[in-house]
């Protein structure tokens, strides 16, 4: 694709073909300026078959606004725009309705508010609001979600692969099983979730990362298709990277002819005083090798030499490595917990298309509309199951944590709702009238707003976060969770509540929406 084709593909027009229908629709009506607002959430955590998460990390919102930034119409889109035709050969899209699009200063008119990249998020809970004209709110949801959902999803199984690593380093290796560019977001993603480092050196550099990577079995199979051995394939890397030396050890036998070359290598490099890095396992029983691994590495005396782990691993592979590993260890000698600590995961396909479950979901619903008096009035979609009922109307999300901080509950409640300041706090279930329970604010360690101004007035509001910011929040909401939360395998469900201001409106919309349908 040329430049300026991709310049037209990933602009503005990166949106659906309806987003600009209905747009000129509410212009014909005189809708387009009218301000909304729509709620962007996702109904359910990734379920990956056999087990499933029971949080989300939220991510991609920084490049979302990136893009706004840019985001015009020009005149070549609308050319393009021009030229389409409607099935009598008319023109589908108006000039009238074309000027109008070219005079907006693309999403200028908006204001987004949002939970920062890198907080734990939960199901049904706003992630993103969008307020402002109707046209342009419209025109952004493919953007929006696009970004934000992949982004989101690769997040949560990073923090879940990091979870499960627990202190050992992840290194992450999807760039050559992603989805063409967008590996670059799974990259940034991953990284915001849990990963360390990366073999993505363009995403490394943007991000001041050193990007990590060890040799390919090309390298030995070139030196073998020569004449030479392996271990000829071993020196020639050392020579030329003697202190970065990491060995890919399993292109011909594992134990008996990688691991061995591997440490003629290494006694070599250390007699020229240098320090070898490890070793890299990419094939057969991960868990067995690891063992067998360390203690040839021990008995050589390289007691602190690192085993990369590579090959389709997620978190519940890691999870089995690791409990195979604690089991069978003793019965040769060796130390599990030593073992583990030198441990390193190299994760690459099952995280960059989050294996078992590829896409998030997430949706972008209109919840309020303004009427020409300057009043809110409230929307909600009805539908056959309580699951996708939307919650009406403007509003806050607000975390509860417990006097052991950790988070009990995320309360979704009105706009102008203060519930840091009520002494009792009545929780309601989303859509089961019969599920409530009651909080005394006095038994709260703290209450904590989570949307906060990320776009008004066509820029970004505040200073861009780094990768480290992004991280730590993760690291602090990932721990505030109940273990139960976090388990790899039927986790418990958090609490999404509505307060009952928002259940009352909820009820009543509904009411009215039913009667107006008669069922």
């Amino acid at each position: 694709m040329r430049t300026e084709q991709r310049r037209i593909a990933e602009g503005i027009l990166f949106t659906d073909q309806y987003q600009l229908s209905m747009a000129q629709l509410y212009f014909r009506h005189g809708l387009h300026e009218r301000t909304a607002q729509f709620d962007h959430f996702f109904r359910r955590n990734p379920d990956y078959g056999m087990h499933a998460a029971g949080y989300c990390v939220t991510a991609g919102l920084e490049w979302l606004l990136d893009w706004m930034e840019t985001a015009r119409f020009t005149d070549e889109d609308i050319a393009h725009l021009r030229s389409q035709r409607d099935r009598a050969g008319g023109q589908l899209f108006a000039d009238d309705f074309l000027a109008y699009l070219r005079a907006t200063e693309g999403f200028a008119g908006l204001r987004l508010r949002a939970i920062p990249e890198g907080r734990v998020v939960h199901p049904g809970v706003p992630l993103t609001t969008v307020r402002g004209p109707l046209a342009q709110a419209q025109i952004l949801e493919t953007a929006l979600l696009n970004q934000l959902n992949y982004q989101t999803l690769i997040a949560t199984k990073a923090a879940r692969i990091r979870d499960v690593s627990h202190a050992a380093p992840v290194l992450e290796f999807g760039l050559r099983r992603g989805q063409d560019r967008g590996a670059n977001a799974g990259t940034r993603a991953a990284l915001i979730g849990g990963a360390d480092f990366t073999s993505n050196v363009g995403l490394s550099s943007i991000l001041g990362l050193a990007p990590k990577g060890t040799h390919a079995h090309a390298l030995v199979q070139v030196f073998l298709a020569l004449g030479h051995s392996e271990l000829d394939a071993f020196r020639a890397y050392a020579e030329v990277y003697p202190d970065d030396c990491l060995l890919l050890v399993d292109t011909v036998d594992t134990l008996g002819s990688g691991l061995p070359n591997a440490l003629k290598v290494f006694a070599e490099l250390r007699a020229k005083g240098h320090q070898p890095v490890g070793v890299r396992l990419d094939s057969g029983d991960l868990a067995y090798l690891a063992i067998q691994a360390s203690l040839m590495l021990d008995q050589a005396g390289f007691p602190h030499a690192t085993i990369v782990l590579s090959s389709d691993l997620d978190e519940l592979v890691i999870w089995q490595i690791q409990t195979q590993i604690v089991q069978e260890a003793p019965h040769y000698g060796a130390d599990a917990d030593a073992i583990m600590q030198r441990l390193v995961y190299g994760v690459g396909t099952r995280l960059v298309t989050s294996h078992g479950e590829g896409a998030l979901g997430g949706v972008y619903k209109l919840v309020a509309m303004q009427e020409d008096g300057g009043d809110w009035r409230p929307a909600i979609k009805l539908a056959d199951t309580a699951a996708k009922l939307t919650n009406p109307g403007l509003k806050q999300v607000w975390r509860l944590y417990d006097q052991r901080e950790r988070a009990t509950a995320d309360l979704v409640t009105l706009e102008d709702e203060r519930p840091d300041g009520e002494e009792c706090l009545r929780l309601r279930h989303p859509s089961d009238a019969t599920l409530q329970r009651q909080l005394v604010r006095a038994n709260l360690a703290r209450i904590e707003p989570l949307l906060i101004d990320v776009w008004q007035h066509g820029e970004r509001c505040g200073s861009r976060p780094t990768l480290e910011q992004m991280r730590e929040r993760r690291r602090a909401d990932v721990a505030a969770l109940d273990s139960g939360v976090r388990r790899l395998v039927n986790p418990h469900i958090y609490h999404v509540s509505l307060s009952q201001q928002l259940w009352e409106l909820k009820q009543e919309l509904l009411a009215e929406l039913r009667g107006a349908s008669g069922k």
